[in-house]
């Protein structure tokens, strides 16, 4: 292992610079105010831009929870009107600004630079919507939002960023150890990403890993090796096995490990490392996807699960690890609290019978669980096949109104007068398919009613209740998760996919509040912040004591912060504590 920084890479990074036009300067551009915070004590409103915080530009999240950590800072904005200027905050101990940014970077995504064979990204059609082919490989995204990088395009001012800032765990995509295998996986740049990470590993960084699984190219004794590798290196805290996932629309591939015998060999060779690990470290540290377990076990997948503990705290979830038995143990949940029986009863009292849309990767738990439920009979699942991306995409997350509503027109043909239901994760946080379409759109061609509903037992029995009684039903991405920007280059399993299709597109505000709060905002015509517009010209207009310390002018709100600081003082005079200047 190497120690940082490396004269060759700093020497390098420095010619690179040379006549390089300079980038555009960070731009933090807010969304919203939190009401009685600091950020609105000082006027800032919606649209108006952060470009410093004491003097340094900020580049994202990870700069403003770093620059900000402090109860006095100064701000560098533009304000609505394109004005700059300067003003000084201040807050109550363990009060936060009030600010909400329009994402977690604000100088640009840093773009993937690989050629990696099994990229998803590559595999799509042409007339996908730009935000679902966006390809990137940003460390700060890793560290935000749990994507994975592979570092090669990591430059010396970017290692000494992450050890100065100790942005670390990170998400790394590993894929294999040997030099020549990697290469041929991801392309020319695959050893530097391997040198940044053993440089990484020696300053204290640590990492989770994932391998994209290919079959006859990182498997077998690669995939042995890689394992091994990953192992004599502890700050690699565990590392995730996917299985390969392919489209129609691409040439490489022909196959992955959807076959038992496949699946089964794969198993072979990552359950001795599980085994070593739980001896030696008292976890399992190396997880196998969810895939390998459904395809080697088939029909007997739920008497083959590994238990609850096997997860842990299900960390990898979003990788593809523990899905299944999270399902489980929810749809168990549920069972224990009546809601299957309370869904069933509503159901038949309504004289309603309903068909849950799902993927045919979770026939071999959907099936036993739905068949074993006292709703068996008013509550069945719909199994589609995935034509618009075919290959082996046969996941819940990835299928496309053209193929749902074809499914339910040819099963409302057999079984008229059953509903449909159709899980949230099949629309993005704007309630659209991956092929642009509605719910509206999904009802119109399917011509049946379709009614969006939770992924997850204990979330859509109680909303089949309401279904029953003819409540309108709330749509889960109505509710969706408050991520503001995540990656699509996760390695080409279908968690992938689905996190960058169903969380990259504009943020949609997901709690109540939120929604009333943005409700209210929206309505509201926008009219400037007359104590901005006054702070703007005043803010830099001080004088100076004799004893040379800087005062504001009276009657004048020279800087952000003042009434804040005069409503926080009265507060504090009447919980009996001293303002901090009369300490």
């Amino acid at each position: 292992m190497g120690v940082y920084p490396p004269e060759d890479v700093a020497v390098e990074a420095a010619k690179k610079r040379r006549g390089r036009r300079a980038p555009e300067p960070p731009r933090a551009v807010i969304e919203y105010v939190l009401p009685e915070s600091p950020a609105d004590d000082a006027g800032f409103t919606p649209g108006c831009i952060i470009t410093s915080v004491d003097g340094q530009p900020v580049r994202d999240m990870i700069d403003w929870r770093w620059l900000t950590a402090d109860d006095f800072i100064t701000l560098g904005y533009i304000d609505t009107d394109g004005e700059a200027g300067e003003v000084e905050l201040e807050r109550c101990e363990g009060e936060d600004w009030g600010f909400e940014f329009s994402g977690v970077v604000f100088d640009g995504v840093k773009q993937c630079r690989n050629a990696c064979i099994f990229c998803f990204m590559r595999q799509l059609p042409d007339d996908m919507r730009p935000s679902l082919t966006l390809r990137d490989d940003d460390f700060r995204l890793s560290f935000l939002s749990g994507t994975f990088v592979t570092f090669t395009n990591l430059s010396a001012e970017d290692e000494a960023r992450i050890i100065e800032q100790a942005i670390s765990p990170l998400r790394v995509s590993l894929h294999a150890s040997n030099p020549e295998v990697r290469r041929r996986i991801i392309g020319r740049h695959a050893q530097h990403g391997i040198d940044v990470m053993d440089r990484l590993l020696a300053a204290g960084i640590e990492f989770h890993a994932q391998i994209v699984l290919m079959p006859d190219e990182n498997d077998g004794d690669v995939l042995r090796e890689t394992l091994e590798w990953a192992y004599a290196r502890p700050g690699i805290l565990d590392i995730c096995i996917v299985p390969l996932g392919f489209t129609k629309h691409q040439t490489c591939f022909t196959k992955s490990f959807n076959d038992p015998v496949a699946a089964r060999a794969a198993m072979d060779t990552i359950v001795p490392a599980q085994q070593r690990a739980l001896a030696e470290r008292g976890h399992l540290w190396a997880f196998a996807a969810d895939e390998f377990y459904s395809n080697a076990y088939g029909d007997e997948l739920l008497a083959n699960l590994p238990p609850s503990e096997h997860y842990g705290d299900f960390g990898m979830f979003e990788d593809g690890v523990g899905i299944i038995r999270s399902f489980v143990d929810d749809w168990e949940a549920a069972a224990e609290a009546g809601q299957d029986v309370e869904a069933a009863e509503a159901l038949r009292a309504a004289g309603m019978r309903v068909r849950y849309i799902s993927g045919f990767a979770t026939k071999h738990f959907f099936g036993p669980l739905f068949a074993q439920s006292p709703a068996a009979d008013v509550l069945q699942p719909l199994f589609v096949k995935n034509e618009f991306f075919g290959g082996n995409v046969d996941v819940t997350g990835l299928l496309c109104n053209c193929d749902i509503a074809a499914a339910i027109r040819a099963d409302a043909a057999a079984h008229p007068g059953w509903r449909y239901a159709v899980p949230s994760v099949i629309f993005n946080d704007n309630g659209v398919t991956l092929d642009d379409a509605t719910l509206e759109d999904m009802e119109k061609a399917a011509g049946a009613p379709v009614a969006v509903v939770s992924c997850n037992a204990t979330g859509f029995f109680p909303e089949l209740v309401d279904l029953a009684r003819s409540k309108r039903v709330r749509s889960s991405f109505h509710q969706p998760k408050r991520i503001r920007y995540v990656s699509a280059h996760r390695g080409g399993c279908w968690t992938a996919e689905r996190r960058q299709v169903h969380l990259r597109e504009p943020h949609c505000p997901g709690r109540r509040g939120h929604r009333a709060r943005d409700a209210r905002r929206d309505a509201r015509p926008f009219v400037p912040h007359r104590r901005l517009e006054r702070r703007r010209v005043q803010a830099h207009r001080h004088r100076r004591h004799r004893d040379g310390r800087r005062r504001r002018i009276p009657g004048v709100h020279s800087h952000a912060g003042v009434r804040r600081r005069e409503r926080g003082r009265r507060h504090r005079v009447h919980r009996g504590r001293p303002h901090r200047h009369q300490r």
